[in-house]
């Protein structure tokens, strides 16, 4: 088969190392910026606070005040602090969370944004922004959103407690996954894609065993890089679709959402993917079923195994399959309103013998 692909690397630089935080100053200067406000969630105030102080007069002050999902309100509050402290750049520290209220910033100011990660969610690598307002969540490509330095230290993630490292990094492979089968995926995509799960899957067990394992963590966050970029390069499809509207129709937290729907999601899209699952399958390191392998290794590492877990109601799921399905994804798989409530039954009811949607073979 002839190969045929377009592939944009994005604009950014990104400083990989043990210590490398220590650079942000020189980070700051060579992107010619003045002042930053630092932002982070209320769990990382304390990080936040010594970046903070590292910068000296370069830092305006922190704001920790970063939540999931990105509400609205917490984003039109810091947008106006860093207008009102005359910042002309953001410094978000910290997740998701942080890196997605650094974006809200730079979407509504066109300030720049350095992110320096301290989970594996990914999102310091993508144009991609979200916004919930009103039990809504908006996303978007923007570049104005897309970081200009990214800092990864993995020593900024030795604290990361072992459940939100796990989820975390089931958030990653979710990322890498939808690359696979993305419609504007590549080749390199496919790499990366594939490396950056292997890489997380090597690294997880030693981080369970021993949190403070430091080549374990740099192996995971080079890993989580990785799937970051394919998630930033390629259009997502049927997980976020799920996901983004758990998240924001019922603030469910986002990568134990990513862990619990992941299986059920490869599962259903598996006969209409089998390169990407082809792939999987390689980086889990194993001829098992992906979607089992996936579930599999759910479970050894402690990840949640059902939306019920989460704190969902049972009777939230029609409500979910109606807003996810109101704003449709690109998808291997046609996707219909009662696949979609099939899917949140079996990912509500966390049975793996149910991870496939009914009448698909090689059920487990």
């Amino acid at each position: 088969m002839a190969i045929s692909f377009t592939y944009t690397a994005n604009p950014m630089r990104v400083v990989f190392g043990i210590g490398a935080v220590a650079k942000l100053p020189a980070e700051i200067a060579s992107l010619g910026l003045g002042k930053v406000l630092v932002v982070c969630s209320p769990g990382r105030a304390s990080t936040g606070d010594q970046v903070s102080a590292s910068l000296g007069d370069l830092s305006v002050g922190v704001l920790a005040e970063a939540r999931m999902h990105v509400p609205i309100e917490v984003a039109n509050k810091a947008q106006g602090i860093a207008i009102e402290r005359g910042a002309d750049g953001v410094v978000a520290v910290g997740g998701g969370s942080a890196i997605g209220l650094g974006k809200a910033i730079a979407l509504a100011h066109n300030l720049n944004v350095i992110a320096v990660p301290t989970t594996y969610a990914g999102s310091e690598m993508t144009p991609i922004w979200g916004l919930t307002d009103g039990g809504v969540k908006r996303t978007g490509r923007d570049p104005r959103v897309l970081p200009t330095s990214v800092i990864y230290d993995p020593e900024l993630s030795i604290s990361l407690p072992i459940s939100v490292s796990v989820t975390s990094a089931m958030n990653a492979i979710a990322h890498a996954v939808e690359g696979l089968y993305a419609p504007d995926g590549s080749p390199i995509i496919s790499l990366m894609a594939e490396e950056g799960i292997r890489s997380l899957v090597q690294a997880l067990p030693a981080i369970v065993a021993r949190d403070g394992d430091i080549e374990a963590r740099s192996t995971a966050l080079y890993g989580s890089w990785l799937c970051g970029a394919v998630l930033g390069n390629t259009t997502m499809s049927l997980q976020h679709q799920l996901c983004h509207a758990l998240g924001g129709t019922l603030d469910l937290p986002h990568a134990p959402t990513h862990s619990v729907v992941l299986p059920h999601v490869v599962a259903f899209n598996a006969p209409n993917a089998p390169a990407a699952m082809a792939a999987v399958s390689r980086a889990l390191g194993g001829e098992q079923d992906p979607a089992d392998a996936l579930w599999a290794m759910g479970v050894e590492l402690g990840a949640p195994r059902s939306l019920r877990e989460l704190g969902m109601a049972e009777s939230d799921i029609e409500r979910v399959a109606d807003v996810a399905v109101a704003r449709p994804y690109a998808n291997p798989r046609p996707v219909t309103r009662d696949d979609l409530i099939r899917l949140l039954n079996s990912a509500w009811n966390g049975d793996q013998t149910r991870a496939r949607p009914q009448g698909e073979a090689g059920r487990s």
